[in-house]
């Protein structure tokens, strides 16, 4: 199977880049980016999808939001699958996502964690038992280099707990100079940047005289990597259509 790696230049496309070499079954055919390396870093980079001029199965995403609209319009006309796994995506984006889901086999994830994909399922079962009774809170944990707060993760993991109350919970985020009670329908959400934590997301449920917490750490950004991988292989052989992990996982 042959990827086109998109941000291959950056930390996490050199990270996926690694992985796929260590991976059998998958060969990197093609990096892009907007940054042409000055050394050869193993394989052919170009500035746009649309200048690859040799076929591939996929193309892996881990670049910046600011350039997805530009490779949707490469992928689609291309009839290429695509693997979104930058983070900080707004509705816009994801709404652009969707229509080229029309076209192509696209699939997106805030998180290529099988773990944090696990969680999601987990928390959202954990609400759906404990109800209106229990306060929720969300602290999502990464390195002193993430600009996005809070994480599209900790997003994802809101909205996976806010389905079992039909949308209802309103999110707070911080709680930073608020001087009143907390509400009954809240989700708070709150961002921790330090170091070089991989990554940590934490959903805690708080009844009366007894705490729950649903914790996932990520050790390191392989895993991340070996995810993306995994979900290429998955679209290959898909109809157009918009997935996600939970649909590997059969969730």
């Amino acid at each position: 199977m042959k990827v086109i790696i998109h941000g291959i230049t950056g930390k996490m496309g050199q990270t996926l880049y690694r992985a796929a070499q260590a991976t059998p079954d998958i060969a990197v055919a093609a990096g892009v980016d907007k940054r042409i390396p000055e050394k050869d870093i193993g394989v052919p980079v170009y500035p746009g999808v649309g200048d690859v001029p040799f076929a591939a199965d996929a193309v892996i995403d881990f670049s910046v939001r600011e350039a997805l609209p530009g490779l949707l319009e490469s992928v689609t006309a291309k009839k290429l699958p695509l693997v979104v796994a930058t983070t900080g995506l707004t509705d816009q984006d994801r709404h652009m996502i969707f229509q080229a889901s029309e076209k192509i086999p696209v699939l997106q994830s805030a998180n290529f964690s099988i773990g944090i994909n696990l969680m999601y399922a987990l928390a959202r079962r954990a609400a759906s038992a404990l109800g209106d009774d229990w306060d929720i809170e969300i602290i999502e944990k990464h390195h002193n280099q993430k600009k996005d707060a809070p994480s599209g993760t900790a997003y994802a993991l809101a909205d996976a707990i806010n389905a079992a109350f039909n949308g209802q919970k309103e999110y707070v985020f911080g709680r930073y100079s608020q001087d009143e009670l907390r509400k009954p329908n809240e989700i708070g959400i709150h961002a921790i940047r330090g170091g070089t934590i991989a990554g940590e997301h934490t959903a805690l449920f708080a009844g009366t005289d007894e705490v729950l917490t649903i914790t996932h750490t990520a050790h390191s950004k392989t895993l991340f990597a070996s995810g993306a991988l995994t979900a290429a292989r998955f679209l290959c052989d898909k109809e157009p259509g918009l997935y996600h992990m939970q649909d590997i996982l059969g969730l």
